[in-house]
């Protein structure tokens, strides 16, 4: 697979929006502070997003692609219009924000606040408002927030939907999942997914949100079932993951990681394990790596037809690979058989 790599900024990938276009932020130089928005199909920069004072941690496409939202540094979430480039609405807080994410049917936006100067970490949730379905009143957004979780035990660093929206589950500094109520905010379970004090650093979910994988520095990643947030696969890397990601048409998973940035000056490569790993989703085996990377992988996106998937990290790369015949090609034999069936 001949990758695109999309330069023009340091940072890395969050995710494919409907329309099929990347939506990479910036996010390791203090004095990057620019959401960038290209096409996926050819790696050409369609346009900028200017307004934050801080690096960018995070950003998602709403469900019609109508609305962008980031998450920042300078404590701040802000709202695009998609289409014209304009800041419609920003959120301030006390800290700064780690994640950000649209309810299933967009109605919702959830935010995930950091752990600092003795604010507790937080996960608040904003109803969003469209406007009149052509682009306009798209500012007209409330300005306090439908629910606030406070994080008293240990601070979520990410959170994401379930099935239509009915829970809201996080992934914790000690590495626990828990699943609350999205409407109360009522904590309905916790579960030690990882091992104790190994943070998770993502959560993605999958097409239908029925279940989601994990990734965390204890080096494994975990699919959960969202109703009851049991372990339904694991898969063990030997280096630290960031982030993991559930493919669409096959049965794969993918995960990104390798060592920390302060330690990569003295290592090289090949040793510091920066490969994008391929799993399969079922049998939890390792069936591939995809070099390129010179920095650990900070995130890993896959293209919603599962045709292709970015990745990007601490080298200042995002990387666009679109999958080959090949990768749609291979099967176990298990699966041969099921096919001919």
């Amino acid at each position: 697979m001949r990758p695109i790599l999309l330069q023009g900024h340091v940072g890395f990938p969050r995710e494919f929006d409907r329309d099929r276009n990347v939506v990479a932020n910036r996010i390791s130089l203090p004095k990057d502070k620019v959401l960038c928005v290209w096409f996926s199909a050819n790696g050409e920069r369609l346009g900028t997003y200017h307004g934050h004072q801080g690096a960018l941690w995070t950003v998602d496409v709403s469900p019609n692609s109508v609305l962008v939202a980031t998450g920042s540094a300078d404590n701040t979430v802000r709202l695009w219009n998609v289409k014209t480039g304009e800041c419609v609405k920003v959120w301030d807080f006390p800290t700064a924000v780690k994640r950000v994410e649209f309810s299933p049917d967009g109605s919702r936006l959830l935010a995930v606040t950091e752990k600092r100067m003795g604010y507790l970490g937080t996960i608040v949730v904003y109803d969003i408002r469209y406007g009149d379905g052509e682009g306009n009143n798209l500012d007209d957004q409330t300005d306090e927030p439908s629910l606030k979780i406070t994080c008293h035990e240990s601070k979520a660093t990410v959170a994401g939907w379930s099935y239509l929206g009915k829970y809201i589950i996080a992934g914790h500094e000690d590495g626990s999942v828990s699943q609350y109520d999205a409407k109360t905010g009522e904590q309905l379970q916790n579960v030690q997914a990882h091992e104790f004090d190994y943070q998770i650093n993502d959560i993605q979910f999958s097409a239908d949100r029925t279940y989601f994988i994990t990734a965390s520095r204890d080096k494994t990643a975990k699919i959960l079932s969202s109703r009851n947030l049991a372990v339904l696969k694991t898969y063990t890397a030997d280096t630290p993951l960031n982030t993991a990601a559930i493919t669409a048409k096959k049965d794969y998973v993918i995960l990104g990681g390798g060592q920390a940035a302060m330690e990569v000056t003295t290592t090289s490569a090949r040793q510091g394990k920066f490969e994008a790993r391929f799993y399969h989703k079922i049998f939890e085996d390792e069936i591939g790596r995809v070099k390129g990377h010179f920095g650990p992988l900070n995130t890993i996106a896959v293209h919603p037809a599962g045709t292709a998937y970015a990745s990007g990290g601490e080298d200042g790369y995002v990387r666009v690979h679109h999958f080959d015949k090949p990768y749609f090609d291979f099967m176990y034999e298990v699966e041969r058989e099921q096919l001919k069936r």
